[in-house]
């Protein structure tokens, strides 16, 4: 089997990631949403709560490897970005903000595993 790159492994996480949370009733708002603080995967929206998400696309890795894989510096870019994004769209500012994480198994073992509220602001 072809090994794919690391941007296509990415690219591919994502649009798996979409699927499910539209599957489960968010709309989607964004997705690679930058600015020079940083990058968020996926805006989305489910009812009042705007959420802003990353995406780890896993090939060859068990979830029970996933714990660390969002340090706290990745966190504060993404409150950065997040705030940003906020500033420069305020129709959301009157709702609820989480931040989720995503896992993607690239292998297809256990798909999609999504951690909702997985560290705050």
């Amino acid at each position: 089997m072809q090994r794919l790159s690391t941007r296509k492994i990415g690219n591919e996480g994502e649009n798996i990631a979409c699927k499910f949370l539209v599957q489960n009733g968010y709309e989607i708002i964004a997705r690679n949403w930058r600015t020079r603080t940083g990058e968020i995967d996926i805006i989305a929206q489910k009812c009042d709560i705007i959420v802003f998400v990353e995406v780890k696309a896993i090939a060859h890795c068990t979830f029970d490897m996933i714990e660390g894989k969002i340090n706290q510096k990745k966190q504060e870019r993404i409150l950065k970005t997040s705030k940003r994004f906020l500033l420069n769209h305020r129709e959301y500012n009157d709702k609820f903000v989480r931040f989720d994480v995503i896992f993607v198994d690239m292998d297809g073992v256990e798909p999609v595993y999504h951690i909702e509220s997985a560290f705050l602001e």
